[in-house]
């Protein structure tokens, strides 16, 4: 497909045009001109023209300095050999100077910015001739000033325009972590909430299925179980719909309780804890461990009690879940649900410790962020 003609690049916008009105100046000073100098002064005007275009195109490119250069060139030949309000073209390379990120080529290029400037201003200083007297020379002061500054205000406008664009890209970045991290979330919250729920439910249908023939008050009080536990489910399902509302430990101790009780297994909870002063985050995470350590000794310790203390010290807290169930084999790695728990608890740089002491021990270390 053939590539429609544009006089400058998109990107730029309408700024590129505004300049154009500009190059109209030497064109009406050249009407002052005769003869072969006023004609080369208009071929100049073209290649002027053509020079102005191509620095957009070839910014960043190697060609880019030649076509600086022959720009500043026709600037110097204007202002040395034909008038010196030529000299207000320098705002053309001021520009294009700005462009360059090396710092040695931005310096080099406004060296010769500041000499193509200079050069004509102080050559007819010299001359001081008839039609610039010292006071219409000192009007080009302030000018040429300005155009030897404006390369730093540019080259810091495009240098923040790059920020702006490479900040773009990190957040499109960060945007698509997060998505690929609330994946992984929600992929866990499954397994730690619903999961273990609905593995539990069918752990005590089986039960049921078994009690139906030899004990039904003991079938209907599991069924009646079943029910709470499906509920809870249920519960657990929209609070997932909802975004994952924030769990407090005093809420999950609560569950915890009601687990355990629907699994027959007796519970102890010591500790006397002011929960309110610890930080969402840590609460969150600490309660989901909490969770999975429970489900765990639902499904595999076959424990028939359950002790859980928490207390507090000045530099971290320390919770202890602790059964008497069958232990765990120390050569085998931890599973999916304590992976997920190391995994949370780096995240505030707490600790896990697993231990068999008659039981399963459970050790939880989160330090204690104190604000100054």
């Amino acid at each position: 497909m053939k590539k429609s003609f544009s006089l400058f690049p998109s990107r730029f916008g309408f700024f590129p045009y505004m300049f154009l009105i500009y190059i109209l100046f030497p064109v009406y000073y050249l009407t002052k001109e005769t003869g072969m100098k006023q004609l080369i002064g208009y071929g100049m005007v073209l290649l002027f023209f053509i020079t102005y275009r191509q620095l957009y195109f070839t910014a960043g490119k190697k060609s880019f300095t030649y076509w600086l250069a022959l720009q500043l060139s026709i600037i110097f030949i204007y202002s040395m050999f034909y008038h010196l309000n030529y000299i207000f073209l320098g705002f053309f390379p001021g520009n294009f100077i700005g462009y360059y990120r090396e710092k040695p080529k931005f310096y080099r290029g406004l060296a010769a910015l500041g000499l193509v400037l200079l050069t004509p201003f102080i050559y007819h200083i010299i001359k001081m001739n008839s039609m610039l007297s010292p006071g219409k020379l000192l009007y080009f002061v302030p000018f040429l000033i300005i155009m030897l500054i404006s390369p730093f205000g540019i080259r810091s406008m495009n240098w923040r325009m790059e920020l702006e664009q490479k900040l773009d890209q990190a957040n499109q970045h960060i945007a698509e972590l997060v998505k690929r991290e609330e994946r992984v979330r929600i992929a866990r919250d499954l397994h730690d909430k619903l999961g273990h729920t609905l593995s539990l439910l069918t752990l005590k249908s089986q039960l049921v299925q078994r009690l139906v023939s030899i004990d039904s008050e003991r079938a209907q009080q599991e069924a009646r179980e079943i029910e709470v536990t499906s509920r809870a489910a249920l519960k657990q399902v929209r609070e997932l719909v909802s975004d994952m509302r924030t769990n407090t430990i005093e809420e999950e101790l609560i569950q915890i309780r009601q687990l355990l009780r629907a699994a027959a297994i007796t519970y102890q909870y010591g500790g006397e804890v002011d929960f309110s002063k610890i930080p969402p985050l840590t609460q969150n995470i600490v309660s989901m461990c909490i969770r999975e350590a429970a489900t765990n000794i639902v499904k595999h310790s076959r424990a028939t009690h359950c002790t859980i203390s928490i207390s507090q010290s000045t530099e971290k807290i320390n919770i202890v879940i602790q059964d008497n169930g069958m232990g765990f084999d120390k050569s085998k790695q931890f599973g999916n649900g304590l992976q997920g728990m190391k995994e949370r608890l780096r995240l505030i740089n707490g600790e896990l410790k697993l231990s068999t002491h008659y039981g399963t021990v459970l050790e939880l270390a989160i330090p204690i962020i104190k604000k100054e």
